[in-house]
């Protein structure tokens, strides 16, 4: 797990999540992400022709090489983090943790560049785990309107065990239930 925080501890800001999330970022070398990189491309062989470029882009350029963008954000971010949203988060990731190390024996660093990511741009950036624009089967795109991220498959698994909807801040595409 990348971290434990106190069930006690009030007030954390999202400056001093972004310093715990660093801490760990620096942990992971360029042969962790690339390790990464390695296996969604061999997984994107069982993704349909026509959507693998998209799929790529989604998964490796706008979620694992994410970690560059945390090692060198330097941006003050005062608001505090829900520290009982991020503890449910983090436990959930946990659990994910044990099947993830299932499917990735040979890269201990997905799981923990997979936590890092998601907890990063739920909690410190506060956008969507998908970036806007990401695009589903189907031709569907995480967007951004009236204020609100809007993600096309969030109703359809949130309550995956195995994805992070439950806890990503993107609501259900209304154009799309």
């Amino acid at each position: 797990m990348i971290m434990e925080i106190e069930s006690d501890v009030t007030g954390m800001t999202r400056q001093e999540l972004l310093r715990l999330l660093k801490s760990e970022a620096a942990k992971i070398h360029i042969t962790h992400i690339m390790k990464a990189c390695n296996y969604l491309i061999a997984e994107g062989k069982y993704v349909q022709p026509n959507y693998r470029e998209k799929f790529y882009n989604a998964y490796i350029q706008s979620f694992i090489l994410r970690v560059k963008e945390i090692k060198e954000d330097n941006s003050i971010y005062p608001e505090t983090v829900d520290i009982e949203e991020l503890n449910n988060s983090l436990k959930l990731l946990k659990e994910q943790e044990a099947r993830m190390r299932e499917i990735y024996p040979t890269d201990p660093y997905f799981p923990i560049i997979y936590q890092i990511i998601s907890i990063y741009t739920s909690y410190v950036l506060d956008e969507p785990i998908h970036v806007v624009g990401t695009e589903f089967p189907g031709g569907f795109k995480v967007r951004y309107a009236d204020g609100k991220y809007l993600c096309p498959v969030k109703e359809k698994q949130k309550n995956n065990p195995n994805a992070v909807c439950g806890f990503c801040i993107a609501e259900q595409d209304p154009e799309l239930q």
